[in-house]
């Protein structure tokens, strides 16, 4: 059975990991002029025919209260549009406008690039590690489901 004395230090490695990767990765989107919420929404719907607000607000780590004044802002800027849905008139269809995939195509490849440089020197075998350990941190910290 795991000791408490086991739990601070694994949780205070794991909020320190998160917490480096995110002052990185959010100040490198901020030099590509988007906040990070914004390059969330880009970049998942980037290579998409777009997808609703529901499916939008699943796919991006942005709550759903915050998710509709990224979007209206990403409109006014003229980078997405929401459209009627086909078959569903309740719902809309949040997507890249061109100037939208002209933004994705040149945000997404250069962030990619950014975290790439990040993991520079780590091999294939840590990346491997790194996975398997954050899958069974996952697995441990996913309640069960009810039966």
């Amino acid at each position: 059975m795991t000791q408490s004395t086991d739990i601070l230090p694994t949780v205070r490695a794991l909020v320190h990991c998160y917490q480096a990767f995110v002052v990185h990765s959010e100040s490198h989107i901020r030099t590509l002029g988007l906040t990070p919420a914004q390059f969330d929404i880009v970049a998942t719907l980037g290579n998409t025919p777009g997808m609703t607000a529901t499916e939008l607000g699943e796919k991006t780590l942005i709550t759903k209260g915050t998710l509709t004044g990224v979007v209206d802002r990403l409109v006014d800027r003229g980078w997405v549009e929401r459209v009627a849905h086909q078959t569903d008139r309740r719902c809309q269809i949040v997507r890249l406008t061109k100037a939208g995939d002209q933004c994705f195509s040149q945000v997404f490849p250069a962030h990619l690039a950014f975290l790439q440089a990040m993991f520079a020197g780590a091999t294939r075998a840590d990346h491997a590690n790194w996975q398997a350990a954050l899958a069974s941190l996952q697995a441990q910290l996913t309640p069960e489901s009810p039966t």
